[in-house]
């Protein structure tokens, strides 16, 4: 069972997403806070697997919210859900030390997706901030991309879309395969290209 935390100063989005968790087998909603202070006391109380965190809330805002439970717990996984997918916004979470960056205009699906993502370690982001996060490595340190030995055909054609920011979905409209496909091949392709997570195999593919 994931325990998850869910931080936002609105009430109806709250009330959103705990009837939405509620409804998985595997995920369970401890605690709601509607502010960041409230966010830190109850995570240190909680110990919740995964917070996901809104960054605009009165008082203590959603990034110096994350830096404090993160230092107080460092194994905790802070999920960002939010409406501003703007760099102002999407640097200093991950600065603060949050492991995924989501938009609140995703699909229900992808949101349960990531909380189940980052509680397994990984590092979900809507595709839009994938594909920023991409293109300002790339612009930064351009390098022509580093072959890759002991891929298959199929995994190559993942590779490329990765790199170019598709989601698991989109992949899997793409090349005409399932999405639990699609995980299979990205899985191998983290292993194979020693990359932690999906930001680290879309910048290996850029060779970044």
């Amino acid at each position: 069972m994931i325990r998850v935390l869910l931080v936002d100063d609105q009430h109806l989005i709250r009330a959103g997403l705990r009837m939405l968790c509620a409804a998985q087998p595997d995920i369970e909603v401890v605690g709601e806070a509607d502010n960041g202070r409230e966010a830190i006391t109850l995570a240190a109380r909680l110990l919740p697997d995964v917070v996901v965190m809104d960054l605009r809330m009165p008082g203590v805002d959603g990034i110096t919210a994350t830096s404090r439970i993160l230092a107080a717990r460092p194994a905790a996984r802070i999920l960002v859900l939010t409406t501003f997918g703007d760099d102002d916004h999407l640097y200093p979470a991950l600065t603060a030390g949050a492991c995924g960056f989501l938009l609140k205009d995703a699909p229900p699906a992808e949101l349960l997706d990531g909380i189940r993502r980052a509680a397994v370690g990984d590092s979900p982001f809507s595709p839009e901030v994938l594909r920023r996060l991409v293109q300002r490595a790339v612009h930064a340190r351009p390098e022509p991309p580093r072959p890759v030995q002991g891929l298959t055909a199929r995994e190559q054609e993942v590779l490329h879309l990765v790199a170019e920011g598709l989601s698991n979905t989109e992949i899997g409209d793409r090349l005409h395969i399932g999405v639990t496909t699609v995980k299979t091949h990205i899985t191998s392709l983290m292993t194979k290209t020693d990359s932690p997570n999906r930001v680290r195999l879309a910048l290996f593919a850029r060779g970044v």
